[in-house]
C-alpha cells in the first residue's frame, strides 16, 4: 500500500503577478548567468594562453544548466533574480523543494524552448501560469512564502 500525500493547496495569492516576475527575474538571471559565464570565459583563456578558445563555446549553456540546478535547488528555492523579484520554484505535485536533477532540466527544457518561442503561450492558458518548461519539469513557481 502507498501513502501518497495530495498536494498542499496554494494560497490565494500565490499566483498574483507570477508572469511579469518571472519575466524581471530572468533578466536578472541572463545579465548574472552572462557575467559568469564571461568570467569564467577570460580566465580559462589566460590560463590556456589562448588555447582554449575553440572550447568555450558551450561554456553559456553549461553555466546557466548549473547556475540554474544549484540555485533553484538550493536552500532557497530560486535564483538570484527570482529570490529579487520574490520568488520561489516548488514541485507542483507535493510543493517540496526541487531536487538538483528536475531544476537542472527545467533550465535545459527552457533554453530549448526559445527554439520555438510559441510554447511560452502555454502559461496563458494554464490554471498555474505555469510554462510547457515547468509542466515538464514538474515544477510550479510561486510567490515567496
Amino acid at each position: 500500500m502507498t501513502n501518497v500525500m495530495s498536494a498542499p493547496a496554494p494560497r490565494a495569492d500565490a499566483f498574483a503577478g507570477v508572469r511579469t516576475r518571472r519575466v524581471l527575474a530572468l533578466v536578472l538571471d541572463l545579465v548574472l548567468v552572462s557575467f559568469l559565464a564571461g568570467i569564467i570565459w577570460l580566465a580559462l583563456l589566460i590560463l590556456t594562453l589562448g588555447l582554449s578558445l575553440l572550447l568555450l563555446p558551450p561554456l553559456y549553456p553549461l553555466v546557466a544548466f548549473f547556475y540554474n540546478g544549484l540555485t533553484v535547488s538550493g536552500a532557497k528555492m530560486a535564483t538570484p533574480g527570482m529570490r529579487a523579484m520574490d520568488l520561489e520554484m516548488r514541485m507542483h505535485d507535493t510543493g517540496a523543494r526541487v531536487p538538483f536533477i528536475n531544476a537542472a532540466a527545467h533550465a535545459l527544457f527552457f533554453y530549448l524552448s526559445w527554439f520555438f518561442p510559441p510554447v511560452f503561450l502555454v502559461s496563458l492558458v494554464d490554471s498555474d501560469k505555469r510554462c510547457l518548461h515547468d509542466i515538464l519539469a514538474s515544477v510550479t513557481l510561486v510567490r515567496r512564502l
